[in-house]
């Protein structure tokens, strides 16, 4: 005997189910989030498909033009720089140190501010009062101007320029989270599960949490996108990766005496900058519609 159907759907899709649905709508967000992929394709791969080593010179191919151009040649499809260092591998190479170690700052500093800001939410009076005023005070600094005094305090270096970023980082997590788990706290569920018995960590882990993914997610894209201007703008300043490591602000930086006999050196990692900035605003953009899309159905 066929069993009757009474609802449509026999299970109903969870959070983030219902977050991917409502975030692919728009095909302006699908294309960013196609490009954040593709830059995570390069990031992780970037040694296997890049046609040069990224600090291999070849000397007599010496600030050669993109190959579209009369000058150029199809061996070297994006120019060399002054050294004869090929610009597309330094640039696939330079996805992995700009945008692939913005992801793993950002990561770091979300795992922190969670945990702190989770804490800190059950926490009440002066201590809370204290971490509040003085989120207040650290949110108030700009992030780079914060990241140019701790690597000034920490010294130069691109170790240096992560741990700085995660610090600059870890306030804003803290705050969203604390923000978002007292909400949380005054639902009615929650209620319920005290009267059930649950402890304040278990109503965290279990009934909390699941509720606020979609925030930190939409939160970690957006910060993404600092992290990455973040450790550009560092390397242009000579203040995060050291030479030759083709990260794309010291490109740049390395790059810019030469902006009127080979523009190419700047614009390249200039374009690389923006189109991976643009892909992750995208990319947060569209988490954030979607969750008041979620909210709102």
């Amino acid at each position: 005997m066929a069993r009757d159907n009474i609802y449509q759907e026999e299970e109903f899709p969870s959070p983030l189910m219902q977050l991917w649905f409502h975030f692919r709508q728009s095909p302006v967000v699908k294309v960013g989030f196609g490009c954040f992929l593709f830059l995570c394709f390069l990031a992780v791969f970037s040694s296997l498909i890049s046609p040069y080593s990224p600090v291999e010179n070849h000397l007599d191919s010496l600030l050669l033009p993109p190959a579209w151009d009369d000058n150029g040649d199809v061996s070297y499809l994006l120019g060399t720089d002054n050294l004869g260092r090929d610009m597309l591998s330094r640039l696939i190479h330079g996805t992995s140190l700009t945008f692939g170690l913005s992801f793993v700052v950002v990561l770091i500093s979300l795992v922190i501010g969670v945990v702190i800001g989770s804490l800190s939410a059950l926490t009440k009076g002066v201590k809370s009062s204290f971490l509040n005023h003085f989120l207040d005070v650290i949110l108030s600094i700009p992030s780079l101007l914060l990241a140019i005094v701790i690597v000034a305090i920490l010294g130069p270096g691109l170790n240096n320029t992560l741990w700085a970023i995660v610090m600059v980082l870890i306030p804003q997590f803290i705050h969203i989270t604390r923000n978002a788990v007292d909400e949380e706290f005054n639902k009615d569920y929650v209620l319920a599960s005290r009267l059930d018995g649950a402890n304040s960590l278990r109503i965290l882990h279990y009934s909390i949490f699941p509720n606020i993914i979609e925030k930190l997610i939409s939160q970690a894209t957006l910060a993404q996108s600092a992290a990455i201007l973040d450790i550009a703008t560092l390397g242009f300043l000579g203040l995060g990766a050291p030479i030759p490591m083709p990260e794309w602000g010291a490109m740049l930086a390395n790059g810019i005496d030469l902006f009127y006999i080979a523009p190419w050196t700047v614009y390249l990692p200039g374009l690389a900058i923006l189109f991976s900035v643009v892909a992750a605003n995208l990319v947060g953009e569209g988490m954030r519609h979607a969750l008041k899309a979620r909210k709102e159905s």
